[in-house]
């Protein structure tokens, strides 16, 4: 039984984050309470559990670190986080939950299950039993100022009022309002002058103004194994093409460089597997209908054979040179992400010059933060999850390092 005199951390927010935070610091010997807004904790995990529930990736440390990006982001800092929980981890974690994980071909790691439930309920069972108290249905709605040292809360039953050693905020982002990040938090801490960078779309589609006519022909076609370039920055993968414009792991990876650019624009090589000068080969014998021999010769899929025909047409091409050209070199200009609401994570949150290298604010010493408040973002692959979770661990670590130095000193 956790001692009436040890420290006491409050963790606001139960995502992943939120509830690794607070199993970090029960497991360290504090007394941990939790509160979230929702009906229940763990509705982001249930939500990306959708998708099989990608814990993280198998990539090799050196990448795995590459991966992240925020607007003056401390150098190195992602490095320290990710060497002290690193996937293998994560992994051990949820194998001492019972749950086994495995890696795909891409690297992306999940539950043998491919489901989020089973953990999600285990994990809730492991944090009763470290004697963490939960609360649901207890939204945030005030930040302690001037000589107040209390956190008021909304519930069913009326007015919280939460004082603690060290309080976690782990409010999450601003996308999926549905699962309580909506990013409203912003406003209070603007109110206690902490800076917050606004909030942009990420891991997200793009909009792009397809001719009427092309639409029937491409909507729900996937480009795979495409390469495609945002400016000097490539990634490659998969593409799915919609209504309104384009879906898929490319266009997330190239989201930082779409949104700098006063006129967005992805360039797509179709063909990424052979060189210009072996698809011209393909064509030699070819004196007429180059566009229709396409096709064929070069293997294209309906929708790649249809996107090609839409830029060559717009470009007034009709050459096997400027084919080749534009099968290598695909350009298709985007209006705009889509709302920040269908994201499936957010760029922007607590500026990084806000915080302390242990996550806590500059203004508050005994307030931390972790997950998407912060100011980082990461593709879809594991990252995002990775990050949360190893973001929560250095937040509660913080914060018990600070009750500790906080009692020694009032000794």
């Amino acid at each position: 039984m956790i001692s009436e005199t040890a420290p006491h951390v409050v963790v606001i927010g139960g995502g992943p984050a939120g509830l690794y935070a607070a199993e970090t610091a029960a497991l360290q010997g504090a007394r941990v309470s939790l509160y979230e807004a929702k009906a229940s904790v763990g509705r982001k995990l249930l939500v990306a559990g959708r998708g099989g529930l990608n814990l993280t990736h198998a990539d090799a440390p050196e990448v795995f670190v590459t991966r992240y990006r925020g607007v003056q982001m401390p150098e190195g800092w992602w490095v320290r986080c990710l060497a002290e929980f690193p996937p293998e981890m994560l992994r051990d974690w949820a194998a001492g939950l019972g749950i086994e994980t495995f890696a795909q071909r891409t690297g992306r790691i999940y539950p043998r299950e491919m489901k989020a439930a089973p953990l999600l309920r285990r994990w809730v069972e492991r944090l009763r039993a470290l004697e963490v108290k939960m609360f649901v249905k207890h939204r945030l709605v005030a930040m302690p100022s001037g000589a107040s040292a209390e956190w008021v809360l909304e519930a069913p039953a009326g007015e919280v009022r939460v004082t603690a050693d060290a309080i976690i905020l782990a409010l999450g982002g601003a996308s999926w309002a549905i699962t309580g990040s909506d990013g409203k938090w912003t406003e209070m801490l603007d109110s206690i002058g902490v800076s917050v960078q606004p909030w942009q779309a990420a891991n997200c589609g793009w909009e792009v103004a397809w001719p009427e006519e092309l639409v029937p022909r491409i909507e729900g076609q996937p480009l795979k194994n495409a390469a495609a370039r945002a400016g000097a920055v490539g990634a490659t993968g998969e593409l799915m093409l919609t209504r309104y414009g384009l879906e898929g792991g490319i266009i997330y990876q190239l989201g930082p460089e779409l949104r700098a650019m006063a006129f967005p624009e992805l360039c797509i090589d179709l063909k990424p597997d052979q060189s210009a000068e072996q698809l011209r080969r393909k064509m030699e014998s070819v004196r007429k209908n180059h566009l229709q021999e396409t096709a064929v010769r070069w293997r294209l899929s309906t929708a790649s054979h249809a996107l090609l025909a839409w830029r060559a047409q717009r470009e007034g091409a009709c050459d096997l040179t400027d084919l080749t050209r534009i099968v290598k070199n695909l350009r298709v200009p985007l209006l705009r992400p889509r709302p920040i609401d269908e994201a499936i994570s957010s760029a922007g949150g607590v500026a990084w010059r806000e915080v302390a290298d242990d996550l806590s604010l500059l203004h508050a010493p005994n307030v931390f933060v972790a997950g998407e408040m912060l100011d980082w973002e990461a593709p879809t692959g594991g990252y995002l999850m990775q990050g949360c979770f190893a973001s929560g661990r250095w937040a509660a670590r913080g914060a018990l390092a600070f009750c500790l130095k906080a009692r020694n000193i009032h000794r």
